[in-house]
């Protein structure tokens, strides 16, 4: 793509009250961004609205930085994976996007370019998961990309960062990539900073997607937007956990109405976390136990359901294996605990049963939730 080329679909991106669906229809009706602005006010009005043909012949105020910006950025490959700007009709842009209502005129991407997605599954949930919830995530996440599948995600804290980092873990070699992050600000910055290395690492095999320009903040309404480009991109839509409000049921319910699969973990009663995987569940989502599950719901072929039981079956069990684990994770169980509960279940005295949660929070056999209860994590 040229300066002139990249200048027009910046513009014609920026034009104000030009969304992607009065964008495309220009494109079909002129057949590029440059001829777009080669239209007089009353071609443009055979198409959009007279205000929206005011706009489009109107030179945006940022568009001049917006290109210089775009272009350094283009231009400045790093070592060991690229920086690209994928528009519509664009062999390398995912034909998975453009089953939305209104697929981005033109997404950057900075990774393993050279790659392609294959089968693919979204794992979403909750930014503030239980410490068991984290752990599911991170192994799922690790079984599923073992299998061949590739983890699409969101970068955020929590569950998506977990599943990221599990699919890391997990990818082997390949043609696709291991995990792709839907992001929602400009891929010149890394939102959240604390997940700075963890992009990094998604760079170096897989992919890191945004709609929005480069330079674009953190913005809250930019958030639930991108949720549909993580509901197209996978197969289905796995839920680790979820509130009843939560952003991932935004998701999920995105990837119905495109006719993809909705599955969910379900989780104790006592967290509010796993709430509304309860009601997907209860509204016909497909409750998933084991990352064979979710093989088994995509319906994918029967090899990579083979790899799953060969490379990943250790981690997809979520239950202890070990017949000489601490004698208090017995009365533990998975749900949480209070610590009196626990008490009269085992018979401690306070100050010794405080000193053994510590030494297993340690070795990392429990978590500590808020209001003081205790959560025994799977075995890893």
């Amino acid at each position: 793509m040229n300066k002139d080329e990249l200048r027009a679909w910046l513009r014609l991106s920026m034009t104000e009250g030009v969304g992607n669906e009065a964008a495309r229809n220009l494109l079909a009706c002129f057949g590029s961004p440059q001829a777009v602005f080669e239209q007089s006010e009353s071609a443009l009005c055979q198409v959009v609205t007279p205000k929206q043909a005011q706009a489009l012949l109107t030179v945006p105020n940022e568009l001049a930085v917006q290109c210089v910006r775009t272009h350094q950025w283009l231009a400045h490959q790093p070592d060991r994976h690229s920086h690209a700007l994928w528009t519509l009709g664009d062999p390398h842009y995912p034909p998975e996007l453009m089953q939305l209502a209104d697929p981005p005129l033109m997404i950057y991407v900075s990774g393993q370019t050279e790659r392609t997605l294959g089968n693919a599954v979204a794992v979403v949930g909750s930014r503030n998961p239980t410490p068991q919830g984290a752990e599911i995530a991170t192994q799922f996440g690790e079984a599923l990309c073992a299998a061949g599948l590739c983890v699409v995600s969101g970068l955020a804290l929590g569950v998506d960062g977990a599943a990221h980092t599990g699919a890391l873990r997990g990818g082997k070699t390949s043609a696709h990539w291991h995990t792709v992050a839907v992001v929602g600000t400009g891929l010149d910055r890394v939102y959240p900073s604390k997940h700075k290395v963890l992009a990094q690492q998604i760079a170096l095999h897989g992919l890191l997607i945004s709609e929005y320009h480069l330079g674009t903040a953190p913005l809250a309404h930019n958030f639930p937007k991108r949720n549909r480009i993580i509901a197209a991109l996978g197969l289905g839509t796995l839920v680790v956990e979820a509130a009843l409000k939560s952003g991932s049921l935004i998701t999920a319910k995105m990837a119905l109405e495109l006719n993809r699969e909705v599955l969910a973990i379900p989780g104790s009663i006592y967290a509010t976390q796993s709430h509304g995987c309860h009601a997907l569940i209860r509204q016909g989502a497909k409750l998933v136990e084991n990352a064979q599950d979710v093989l088994e719901e995509l319906q994918l072929a029967p090899q990579q359901q083979v790899n799953l039981f060969a490379d990943a079956l250790a981690t997809d069990d979520p239950m202890p294996s070990d017949d000489c684990e601490h004698p208090l994770l017995s009365h533990m169980g998975y749900a949480p605990v209070s610590l009196d509960a626990l008490q009269a279940r085992c018979g401690l005295d306070t100050a010794a049963l405080q000193a053994q949660l510590l030494t297993l929070e340690l070795d990392g056999a429990i978590g500590r939730l808020p209001g003081g209860l205790f959560q025994r994590l799977a075995a890893g």
